[in-house]
């Protein structure tokens, strides 16, 4: 994220910067994913398995190891970094399109250019690797698990049920992901242009360096105000990648209907907290990573040029 005075990321930097911040932030925050998933999954249609995050998440590790809090993680690193990189470079690329004469980019337009980028992500990368994590996870709830693993999994899907089978809940999907990234590079946005001038620029790129730990805590604010405006978006998303979505749900609206009517308003937040334990982590770890990549980038090029 820049700020709006200055020249925007070159593509392939916001590409690159993107697709490293999104792989650290997965691989650290990965079990609070799974435990959310397992959570949102669990429906009056079936047996209740877990009865809260931390329930979960002992008896899985009981069961199934420590390592089985990462089952389905390779989909989600993949999708993280992919959907990061796309993230970044489609913000940018929205931001340079939205901007006034001078450069700057005023609230509204910021949000416009998150929710560009949200549903550029959400199609091209998050819906096919978020419904293959959440089969993965699903299936491991069932008495005879019949997926190996990543390769394994997203190929039986394709063969059963198409490439469509990749691509199930995307309306769902866009949506969230639409809201997700308006919300929370907005957040982050505007946060980051109240503390900026506060520092001095940097003797050799020229840009004020904002701290990491000030990055890391912007990040995390804009990641607990996405969980819980998005939260129900996000519930009807996983609904709608479940292994039994196709027996239940007609559309994503019928879906958001029959959670409502036979489980109460309050399901639509089922999940909340590990997905804020996910967020508030994930923003602060995506946004410093991400802005300390491309400070590394800024004086590479200073001293090379």
């Amino acid at each position: 994220m820049t700020d709006n005075k200055k020249k925007s990321v070159p593509a392939l930097q916001s590409l690159a910067a993107g697709t490293i911040a999104g792989a650290v932030e997965a691989s650290f925050t990965y079990p609070t994913e799974y435990v959310k998933t397992q959570l949102q999954l669990q429906s009056k249609h079936g047996a209740k398995a877990f009865d809260g995050p931390w329930d979960c998440a002992v008896k899985t590790v009981r069961e199934r190891g420590f390592t089985g809090l990462y089952r389905g993680m390779s989909a989600l690193v993949l999708g993280t970094a992919s959907k990061a990189g796309i993230r970044f470079l489609s913000f940018e690329f929205f931001k340079k399109k939205l901007a006034d004469e001078e450069g700057k980019l005023a609230g509204q337009r910021m949000m416009l250019a998150g929710l560009g980028a949200g549903i550029t992500e959400a199609v091209l990368v998050v819906t096919p690797t978020e419904t293959i994590k959440t089969k993965l996870i699903h299936d491991q709830n069932q008495p005879n698990p019949k997926y190996r693993g990543l390769i394994h999994g997203t190929r039986d899907i394709v063969r059963s049920e198409g490439i469509a089978g990749v691509y199930r809940g995307m309306t769902a999907v866009v949506a969230r992901q639409g809201a997700n990234s308006a919300v929370r590079l907005t957040t982050y946005g505007l946060l980051k242009e109240k503390v900026q001038e506060r520092y001095p620029e940097d003797p050799v790129t020229g840009v004020r360096i904002v701290p990491w730990y000030i990055n890391f805590l912007n990040g995390a604010i804009a990641g607990t105000i996405t969980v819980y405006t998005t939260m129900p978006l996000d519930v009807v998303k996983t609904r709608m990648q479940s292994l039994t979505a196709r027996e239940l749900y007609k559309n994503s609206a019928h879906c958001l209907y029959r959670v409502m009517k036979e489980e109460g308003v309050l399901a639509l937040w089922k999940g909340a907290t590990p997905r804020l334990g996910r967020l508030v982590f994930s923003g602060g770890i995506v946004f410093s990573v991400y802005e300390q990549v491309l400070s590394v980038f800024d004086v590479v090029s200073a001293r090379s040029s």
